[in-house]
């Protein structure tokens, strides 16, 4: 079998898997891997699938800050999540002068303060002051000497939990910025949503699942004294994923909600409905008669 073979069977029978335990899965499976790498390709294996299944943010304490933040594969080295509000490692890796954590470079950096301010007020706003969010950024290019006009690529945290715990909201927006032309950058954005919604009174019912959806657009940026190319990429990122988020809900509504409705109104009632169910088949059987003497 293949690389590219194990990859989509494993992402197939990920599918397949209960969605509520998508982490204790992925974790099983990554460990069945390991322990049978017979052609030296399982850590490599292992990492993409990593970086390509989302589940549910974790959440980390930032010492420096006393700030949460949260953890995904992207904030990630090794068993250490850096904090957007610090910049530093936690717990702090092992000392590795060949291959230190990886950093975004100093201007990057400045933005991703920025960011992780302007987000954490969009997080007070449409999560109704609750919630926890994180920005990350990293650069692109090969150059030493980054910029932001060379563009950059980042990914946006959200999650929200209901007090009692029956309701869990995970929102993770990877975006990548490449300029077009020297006043127009292109905008990749790729969204995932995990839901997790549980009945207190009855355990055995809940409504788990993700979905994914990617948005791709080229705007136009206009630089005055004012508006810096920060500021326009901070705009042009905000309203990406306010439009995403907003998308996104609604086809959880449709696929979700409006489905479930449908089967517990009819489908659930007709089998409850016993008596009604045998009569109307007993009609149906009499108009089949009927058409088979014409």
């Amino acid at each position: 079998m293949t690389y590219e073979e194990k990859f989509d069977s494993t992402l197939d029978l990920l599918r397949r898997l209960d969605p509520k335990s998508i982490t204790k899965n992925l974790n099983d499976i990554c460990t069945i891997i390991q322990n049978n790498d017979s052609d030296g390709s399982g850590e490599e294996l292992v990492q993409d699938l990593l970086s390509s299944v989302d589940t549910p943010l974790k959440v980390g304490k930032c010492k420096d800050s006393g700030k949460d933040f949260l953890c995904c594969d992207y904030n990630r080295d090794g068993d250490s999540y850096r904090s957007p509000w610090s910049n530093k490692y936690y717990p702090t890796p092992q000392s590795d002068d060949d291959q230190p954590p990886p950093f975004p470079s100093n201007i990057l950096r400045e933005l991703e303060i920025k960011a992780n301010d302007s987000f954490d007020i969009y997080r007070d706003l449409y999560y109704e002051g609750s919630g926890i969010s994180s920005v990350y950024l990293w650069d692109t290019a090969d150059d030493d000497e980054n910029t932001l006009q060379d563009g950059f690529a980042g990914v946006v945290l959200i999650k929200k939990e209901t007090d009692d715990g029956s309701g869990k909201w995970d929102s993770i927006h990877v975006f990548e910025i490449t300029p077009e032309t020297s006043t127009s950058y292109s905008y990749k954005l790729t969204t995932s949503v995990i839901l997790d919604l549980q009945n207190q009174k009855l355990s055995s019912l809940s409504l788990s699942g993700s979905l994914t959806r990617q948005i791709e657009t080229t705007q136009s940026i206009e630089i005055d004294g004012s508006t810096s190319l920060a500021t326009n990429h901070l705009i042009n990122l905000g309203t990406l994923v306010e439009k995403s988020e907003f998308n996104v809900r609604n086809l959880l509504q449709d696929v979700y909600f409006d489905k479930l409705k449908d089967v517990l109104l009819k489908d659930l009632r007709s089998v409850g409905d016993v008596g009604e169910k045998k009569l109307e088949d007993l009609r149906q059987s009499e108009v089949i008669k009927g058409l088979q003497t014409l």
